[in-house]
């Protein structure tokens, strides 16, 4: 399953042409009267609103923003691309990539999802709390919401619909409970915050086991109180045996995030290096232990990294110049000082940014928004006290909970295609769990405690 989108390959547009129009004139408008920031962000909506794909609308607005003003010669515009992507830590990327479509491709994800089962199917609304607890064990593995999505779902939804379960609160619960996978490490949008913060990516990914815990808790007790409503029984009795028998089977698999945490908590080698071994360990677990990953369709999976990991990483070199573009023309400090000008208190300053956040994560995607908003957030962040780990965590978690929202919903386009459900009916499906996602946003964005308790005591 790969994790590409259509909001990362862009979607056509009825109403594209007038858009273009309208769009086009307002920004003819703001050059004539010299708002060039203006402008910048004109551009960037008038495309996407248009249907161009991320990376394009983001590289183009700022091409034509560099024609416009002159301030540079055009072919800065490419070197602050190409320097945009020239990170060590961002070889994470590929690499956590394959590893989660390797554990798809070679069917570890039954081996889990019957594990989760034996051990949390007992309770009421039983394949509910399996759903979320098989997202636990695979956010070790993968760190893409997607990925969980598109590989788990498959398995829970078909699973939830036999026992009888609505498809909409399968769906939905399917929806809610991926977003803990880019929360718990690995994670990519970490890596990807973690580059352009200058943080330390262990400390995120150490930062970000006790909120995914607080999400997976809240999810439960919000399935607990539906399954109630609803009359949901428990899927299965308690068996000792058969937790024991299912847990030797997943074993092996369940040693993947064993080995990616704990090599970085050891220092044994970095996030990098980590995502390296998970290669490693994926491919040991498919081709010769489990011996479920034909060379033929190992080909196949390598042409789907590959052509994810090329998306991702347009859409970060071109946003790495809009970026750019927003610091050089001091765009962050404005904004700091209107922010901190409407208030001086940090908590409302904070809650500000979440709201802002939030309404980002509805209409971009989750790496484009990662790469945008850390140089325009994190020094306000930074002025008002917060820590920049304790900020990644924040910024991850109100951009998942866009994962779920339309108009972008990349987690709901494809749940819609792997269940079969109209889009409407996944959205109805999942509003329920925005509630407990939300209260888990707000613990963790005003108990730093939550994020940062863990790192102090690893890495001091």
């Amino acid at each position: 399953m790969s994790v590409s989108s259509p909001s990362l390959t862009g979607r056509s547009r009825p109403l594209a042409p007038l858009v273009l129009l309208l769009g086009s004139s307002l920004c003819i408008w703001l050059v004539w009267s010299g708002q060039t920031l203006a402008f910048l962000f004109a551009a960037l909506f008038t495309m996407l609103l248009a249907g161009f794909p991320v990376a394009i609308a983001l590289g183009g607005s700022s091409l034509l923003f560099v024609y416009v003003t002159g301030q540079v010669p055009d072919f800065v515009v490419a070197h602050r691309m190409i320097n945009g992507i020239d990170s060590f830590p961002l070889l994470a990327i590929p690499f956590f990539i394959l590893a989660g479509v390797l554990m798809n491709g070679a069917g570890i994800t039954h081996r889990l999802f019957n594990f989760a089962n034996a051990l949390l199917g007992w309770m009421r609304g039983g394949l509910g709390h399996v759903n979320i607890g098989a997202s636990i064990i695979f956010s070790g593995m993968s760190g893409a919401a997607v990925a969980d999505a598109g590989g788990l779902g498959t398995i829970e939804i078909k699973a939830m619909r036999e026992r009888g379960y609505e498809p909409e609160f399968a769906v939905g619960i399917t929806a809610a409970s991926s977003t803990i996978g880019p929360i718990i490490p690995p994670s990519l949008p970490l890596v990807i915050y973690g580059v352009m913060a200058s943080a330390s990516i262990g400390q995120l990914f150490v930062a970000g086991l006790i909120p995914g815990l607080i999400m997976a808790v809240t999810l439960m007790v919000m399935v607990g109180w539906i399954a109630r409503r609803r009359g949901y029984a428990r899927d299965t009795q308690f068996n000792l045996r058969r937790l024991w028998s299912t847990f030797t089977r997943a074993f092996l698999s369940l040693m993947t995030p064993v080995i990616i945490v704990g090599g970085i908590l050891s220092s044994a080698f970095t996030p990098t290096e980590a995502a390296i071994a998970a290669v490693v360990y994926a491919l040991f677990l498919g081709l010769i232990v489990y011996r479920s990953l034909p060379l033929r369709r190992l080909v196949r999976l390598s042409m789907e990294t590959i052509e994810t990991t090329a998306v991702i990483l347009l859409v970060v070199a071109a946003a790495s110049i809009f970026s750019w573009i927003l610091i050089s023309n001091q765009f962050t400090s404005h904004f700091a000082a209107v922010l901190t000008g409407y208030t001086d208190n940090p908590f409302v300053i904070l809650l500000l940014m979440t709201l802002i956040m939030l309404v980002v994560g509805c209409f971009m995607e989750t790496i484009a928004a990662i790469t945008i908003l850390v140089p325009v957030l994190l020094p306000v962040a930074m002025e008002i006290g917060v820590d920049p780990v304790h900020f990644g965590i924040i910024m991850v978690l109100n951009l998942m909970i866009g994962l779920l929202t339309p108009p972008v919903g990349m987690v709901l386009y494809v749940l819609s295609r792997v269940s079969g459900e109209p889009f409407e009916r996944c959205l109805r499906g999942t509003v329920p769990f925005l509630v407990p996602l939300v209260i888990s946003l707000l613990l963790v964005t005003f108990v730093p405690a939550l994020s940062m308790w863990l790192p102090s005591l690893i890495y001091r």
